[in-house]
């Protein structure tokens, strides 16, 4: 049974990537990007670990206009062979489009890539690629520093016919917030988390403020 370490999902976006998409979130990471947006994703302890037959009966029982997935992270590319295993058994049930985000550059990937790196990019449609670089933080689609680069690797989709940001869904629970998306601005999740503590939310997968940093916060 091949396993898949995650930390969460999202059945429905239109932030990242093209049209309507489930999001799955993998758990671990080996680079460290200063101003890393989901630091929490980035230990190769923890994290959810689920069977990619479960993952993948989620996804086809997903609503017929989601017909894309996107893996995000942590890094994707640390489980590379077990994404390439979950998208072949998706796309039995029905055509999805696949992106995936990457820390790595694609070029770097195909020169010295293992065997499942290389069957993972050769099943996806769309890569994202390259560090987050916070001094070179740009209003971009689907990526954060003007040094990442959207990668259509299939005639599957167009180009984006705006480079400008997909903008940030914000996905409301019956007890947590999640929002999803790559922020247009440096520094959005701190002000977001902070302004959603100030209205005793506590954002999903965001620690709680330590009394230290919440006196801080006030000055």
């Amino acid at each position: 049974m091949t396993i898949l370490t995650i930390s969460r999902v999202a059945a429905r976006t239109s932030v990242l990537g093209p049209g309507v998409r489930a999001v799955i979130w993998v758990h671990g990471c080996p680079l460290r990007c200063a101003g890393c947006i989901a630091p929490e994703d980035l230990p190769f302890d923890g994290g959810d670990r689920r069977a990619i037959d479960e993952l993948a009966a989620w996804l086809t029982g997903l609503p017929a206009d989601v017909t894309g997935v996107t893996f995000s992270g942590g890094e994707p590319m640390a489980q590379a062979a077990e994404l390439a295993e979950l998208t072949a058994l998706i796309r039995r049930e029905r055509d999805w489009s696949v992106m995936s985000y990457t820390g790595f550059t694609l070029g770097h990937l195909r020169r010295h890539g293992t065997p499942g790196q290389h069957a993972l990019l050769a099943a996806l449609d769309v890569l994202v690629d390259g560090p987050y670089l916070a001094a070179r933080h740009a209003d971009l689609r689907w990526r954060a520093s003007d040094n990442q680069r959207v990668h259509l690797l299939t005639d599957r989709h167009p180009a984006p016919a705006r480079d400008t940001s997909a903008g940030i869904e914000v996905h409301a629970g019956t007890s947590d917030v999640m929002w999803i998306g790559v922020p247009p601005v440096p520094g959005f999740r701190d002000h977001f988390a902070q302004a959603m503590r100030d209205r005793g939310v506590l954002l999903d997968g965001a620690p709680e403020p330590t009394n230290a940093e919440e006196t801080d916060d006030v000055g």
